[in-house]
């Protein structure tokens, strides 16, 4: 089987597998917080992993827009899917912004001026009123999409954001293949030729990181709508650094690993103390109950292992597993 049919495959059925986890046993809520969490880390790695912009300021994208969906919603009253709309572009914009002023550095000196501006924006989500500080946004209504689909239900907001989910993971795979993603492949690899080849270097850069913006803005929205809330730890610089863990641990530069490195790491900060209590139990050792309290901890750990043992990520070793099994068979 071919590449391209395997990863055909392998989507078809992560798909069907989404669609029938509620009935399953999962709870539909959690494996939306993944999902939002997913998209995120696929927006994050169309700029990292096709780009090579390390952005340390994505929090303010996921976490501006989550503001300003749950303002749009609950403080305006207007309809979920304006809300959505509003705050995808909010986080367009603000990527304008960010990006505007961000892609005249490289290196490090781009990942810092991104961080300095999304601590700004953190600023202000502490300050702001409408924000509710440090207590966050909360109380945000899911209403009716375009006034017919009652989001209320849990069922029925879970296959609406499988859908949110999938048309945007369909649009970076569209992007990633398609000749504007070729170019930023190219800028990755190699700047210096791209700019003697005629490209206007910047105005790609620019575009690359608006729609990895506007996208994590989405996400965002969408995890507002679902949890009800949007709170600060959207926007804390540690938001930045949890996007980078997914990406990495997953598989840099491609759009399978932040989908894996996602639920990897949404499942570790969520059920580590589930997991600890069952160790506890088998082993009979006491220390197994702590592990709830030492998530950053344990995330951190299993971060070092990737790095070592999968200098790729999770689904780079894999695909390069497979890749050498075809060449060999």
């Amino acid at each position: 089987m071919k590449m391209k049919q395997f990863s055909i495959v392998a989507y078809g059925l992560l798909l069907l597998a989404l669609a029938v986890a509620p009935f399953l046993g999962f709870y539909p809520v959690f494996v939306m917080k993944v999902m939002c969490f997913a998209l995120f880390a696929c927006a994050f790695n169309l700029l990292l992993g096709y780009t090579g912009m390390l952005s340390f300021g994505h929090a303010a994208f996921l976490g501006g827009s989550a503001y300003v969906t749950g303002h749009v919603i609950k403080v305006w009253g207007l309809t979920p899917e304006l809300g959505l709309v509003a705050g995808t572009l909010f986080g367009a914009g603000l990527g304008l912004v960010f990006g505007w002023l961000a892609i005249r550095r490289q290196g490090i000196y781009f990942s810092m001026i991104t961080l300095a501006l999304a601590q700004m924006v953190y600023f202000v989500a502490l300050q702001a009123k409408f924000t509710g500080g440090e207590d966050g946004l909360q109380g945000v209504p899911r209403g009716k999409l375009f006034g017919l689909v009652d989001l209320r239900d849990d069922l029925t907001m879970y296959y609406v954001a499988l859908v949110i989910v999938v048309a945007a993971f369909l649009l970076i795979a569209r992007t990633v293949h398609s000749p504007f993603g070729q170019v930023l492949k190219g800028i990755k690899e190699n700047e210096p030729r791209a700019v003697s080849l005629g490209y206007d270097v910047n105005r790609f850069k620019l575009l690359a990181f608006v729609i990895s913006a506007a996208l994590s803005g989405l996400a965002g929205s969408l995890k507002t709508l679902v949890l009800g809330f949007a709170s600060l730890s959207d926007v804390h610089w540690t938001a930045s650094g949890q996007v980078i863990l997914m990406t990495l641990v997953g598989g840099l530069g491609t759009l399978s690993g932040p989908l894996v490195g996602s639920a990897v790491v949404v499942l570790l900060e969520n059920k580590i103390g589930d997991l600890g209590t069952f160790l506890a139990r088998v082993t009979g050792i006491d220390w197994f109950n702590t592990l709830g309290e030492s998530v950053t901890m344990v995330t951190g750990l299993i971060f070092v292992i990737c790095v070592l043992a999968f200098r790729r990520g999770i689904m780079g070793e894999v695909i390069a597993l497979l890749g050498r099994r075809r060449k060999g068979g």
